[in-house]
């Protein structure tokens, strides 16, 4: 089985950075898009930034020149570099991949999220 793991959120006040990290371990083969996602109180989760298995990436207009989306395919982690946080960015961030899972049948592509961590701009 294959799990996700996030690291790396907490308490920062506004103008300040955090690095989130997403590690995914199992009997991954490969994995192809990584993302991602936050979602606030009372609000739906949205997309923060996405990253292709060939260093794509995408942004969401709100995080666009403040956040930095990475991977190491090696570690098959993924890193989400936040600067210039701002109240509004308080939200719980969610990792997710697309991963190509080694099975007994063959592999299998399926789809996973971490557990999320929470990110708190406040002074």
């Amino acid at each position: 089985q294959v799990q996700l793991v996030e690291s790396g959120g907490g308490l920062v006040q506004p103008g300040g950075s955090l690095r989130l990290s997403c590690a995914a371990s199992g009997n991954i083969v490969s994995i192809t898009n990584m993302r991602w996602y936050r979602q606030a109180p009372g609000e739906q989760r949205e997309l923060v930034a996405s990253i292709s298995s060939s260093l794509n990436t995408n942004y969401a207009d709100f995080v666009k020149g403040r956040f930095t989306i990475s991977r190491d395919n090696a570690k098959t982690t993924v890193y989400l570099q936040m600067n210039s946080l701002k109240p509004e960015d308080t939200a719980v961030y969610s990792c997710n991949m697309n991963v190509i899972s080694q099975r007994n049948s063959g592999t299998a592509l399926r789809n996973y999220w971490g557990q999320g961590t929470q990110v708190t701009v406040s002074s």
